[in-house]
Parts: structure tokens; C-alpha cells; sequence
């Protein structure tokens, strides 16, 4: 199996775990740690086909791990206010479970 594939499918039991763990918990913590999993998924993809280009390229210069760069950024962001929310969440409810959020109101 050469590496592009290992990598790939590396990449995709990530994805499929942080899916699972997106579409299954009630956690609204465990739900912001399977959507970086499934980030981390995608990370993967970019290095990969940024290290083993499937067209031949020999220079495919930094367009992966820049992507790589702005994702991870990204994901910070996404992280602090996640858990932000998650936080004010728990202070008003004392609970992190999303079904026993059935309102809005403050």
C-alpha cells in the first residue's frame, strides 16, 4: 500500500470518528472534540496530496501546509468560541448536555 493511500485512509477514519462522535453525543464538549478530529481529517488530506501529488508535479510548492496554516488557525478560533459558548451554556444550565437546551432566552 503506498503512503498516499495509508494516509488517506487514516484520514478517513478520522473523519468517520469525529462524524460518529458529532452525530452520537449529547455532549456539547465531545461534539466540539469530534469536529476537530474531523478538521484534523481534512489537515491530513492536504499534507497528504501536498507530499504525494497525483498529477507528477515535482514543485507543488507551500499550497498544502499553507492550507494546513489557515485551517489550524481557523480551528483555534472555533475552539475558543466553542468553548465560550459551551461555558456560558454551563453557567446558565449547569449542564453541557444539548437536550436540555430547548430555548433560547436568557
Amino acid at each position: 500500500m503506498s503512503p498516499l493511500a495509508l494516509l488517506l485512509t487514516l484520514s478517513s477514519v478520522l473523519f468517520v470518528l469525529g462524524l460518529f462522535a458529532v452525530l452520537t453525543r449529547r455532549n456539547a464538549i465531545l461534539i466540539l472534540v469530534g469536529v476537530e478530529l474531523m478538521l484534523n481529517a481534512a489537515n491530513i488530506n492536504f499534507i497528504a496530496f501536498w507530499r504525494y501529488p497525483l498529477g507528477g508535479e515535482t514543485d507543488p510548492g507551500m499550497i498544502g501546509p499553507m492550507f494546513v496554516l489557515f485551517s489550524i488557525a481557523i480551528a483555534a478560533a472555533e475552539a475558543a468560541v466553542g468553548l465560550a459558548i459551551i461555558l456560558m451554556v454551563f453557567r446558565h444550565t449547569r449542564s453541557t448536555d444539548l437536550n436540555r437546551l430547548d430555548s433560547l432566552h436568557g
